[in-house]
């Protein structure tokens, strides 16, 4: 139904109609009220105040209007913060709650914290399983298991998510890693806690975007050869922790078992 207008009349009272004609001497129009048709004489109604109140309406309309508009852009803008339903490309959203994510090109998947031993160095026979791994200062390496992640990818230069529970920055590196018989290796992970401006090559460069509270976009500039990588998180507290998330590099082409886990895990 069109919103109601104001008949103003002469003697101060106000008829609400949906609509109205100007016939002669006579005006029709439709009363609200008794949702029927009905005509009175054009003399009895003051069309100074009546157009004066239309103006007056669509000056009030238009407000109210530009209050919604604007209400519906800071909740938008508030969603980015605090709502799952940001885009990693246009229809393809980043699912909810915390966690690493990479997006290759034609949808986003979510990739799981990796089991890992933390080895000393190889004569040592007992390895402690930590996930996260705790880190002290000596050299160390990271062993995962199986040879190859479950998560693959096909695009050569995916983009990473990550979204985290608290809305701390991560400190976040791209290696990859040594694959040996059915395990993978980080080398040498002394060199990333205590000299992390010493570039080595299985380390890869990458920028860091913060796109919305607690949630940041990972671009890399070069193209990731097959083979098998992981994100590493350092976080510094008491110690400090490595948490991994693995994933591989395929051909283009090559078929993918790791596929099936998908962002909807």
């Amino acid at each position: 139904m069109p919103r109601g207008k104001k008949l103003i009349l002469k003697d101060g009272s106000v008829q609400m109609v949906r609509e109205y004609q100007v016939l002669d001497d006579r005006v029709r129009f439709y009363n609200t009220e008794r949702s029927q048709w009905e005509e009175m004489p054009v003399a009895l109604v003051d069309w100074d105040a009546t157009k004066q109140t239309e103006v007056d309406q669509k000056k009030g309309d238009q407000a109210l209007l530009s209050t919604v508009h604007k209400q519906e852009q800071m909740r938008r803008i508030m969603s980015l913060d605090v709502d799952a339903s940001l885009e990693a490309a246009p229809g393809v959203f980043i699912p909810p709650g915390e966690g690493m994510f990479v997006y290759d090109g034609k949808s986003v998947l979510r990739l799981a914290q990796a089991q890992a031993e933390d080895k000393l160095d190889k004569k040592q026979e007992v390895a402690v399983i930590l996930t996260p791994v705790h880190v002290i200062p000596s050299r160390r390496n990271i062993t995962l298991h199986k040879a190859h992640a479950e998560v693959r990818v096909h695009n050569e230069q995916p983009e990473f998510y990550m979204r985290t529970a608290d809305l701390r920055e991560p400190n976040m590196l791209l290696i990859r890693t040594k694959v040996h018989g059915e395990t993978r290796l980080i080398e040498n992970a002394d060199t990333y806690f205590q000299a992390v401006t010493k570039m080595k090559r299985n380390e890869i460069p990458m920028q860091k975007w913060q796109i919305a509270n607690g949630v940041y976009r990972f671009t890399i500039g070069q193209s990731l050869e097959p083979g098998e990588y992981v994100f590493t998180e350092i976080v510094k507290s008491e110690g400090t922790d490595l948490y991994v998330w693995d994933f591989g590099v395929d051909a283009a082409g090559k078929a993918s078992s790791g596929e099936k886990r998908s962002a909807k895990q």
